[in-house]
């Protein structure tokens, strides 16, 4: 019976993972290349519901997934271990996990970007709708190819404008627009 409800809730985070990303993420153009990987294949999407190690070792083998399977542009890591909720702990992982991928000789290769439900860019007040740019459903860990960034990067005019962009979008939705998105995807969890 725990195996099924684990099997359940792991469905629900993916699931709602990958709605957050249609409908966030590339409804907004908060990353002008998520559309062009949003196949079938093209995003890859894991449950880890364990501690740090449990974390690092999904890493380590998301990497190796990437390394194999050309198909698959990317790869979010969602976790879900209760300590992983509180974003300090998260950037502790966060850290960890980045220290890992030099470590493993993957620098230059793959970039970590991070996503978590209480996102909070340096500087920013807690409420400030820009946080939301990097607020997801759940604790997220996400592997991206340099070489993809790189490609796709010739077609945008500036990095920075992205970022500007993102910020004015947030900020003209407002918090409550994604509150209530959030709050919708996370609803009908299945508990453990």
């Amino acid at each position: 019976m725990a195996e099924s409800n684990t099997s359940l809730i792991n469905t629900h985070v993916v699931d709602a993972t990958l709605k957050w990303v249609d409908d966030i993420v590339i409804k907004h153009n908060f990353c002008p290349f998520a559309r062009y990987v949003r196949t079938p294949n093209g995003i890859r999407c894991t449950v880890v519901s364990g501690d740090t190690g449990d974390i690092i070792q999904s890493l380590y083998d998301e990497l190796h997934h990437l390394d194999e399977f050309e198909t698959t542009a990317t790869t979010l890591i969602a976790l879900t271990h209760p300590t992983i909720a509180d974003f300090e702990e998260y950037l502790d992982v966060l850290a960890i996990a980045d220290n890992m991928l030099h470590d493993w000789g993957y620098s230059g290769i793959y970039q970590l970007a991070s996503f978590h439900p209480n996102y909070l860019f340096e500087g920013a007040d807690a409420n400030d709708a820009e946080n939301y740019t990097n607020r997801s459903p759940y604790p997220l860990l996400h592997l991206i190819r340099e070489a993809d960034i790189t490609r796709l990067m010739k077609k945008e005019e500036d990095a920075e404008k992205i970022f500007s962009h993102n910020v004015a979008k947030a900020q003209a939705l407002g918090c409550p627009y994604f509150e209530n998105v959030l709050k919708e995807l996370k609803k009908d969890t299945p508990t453990s």
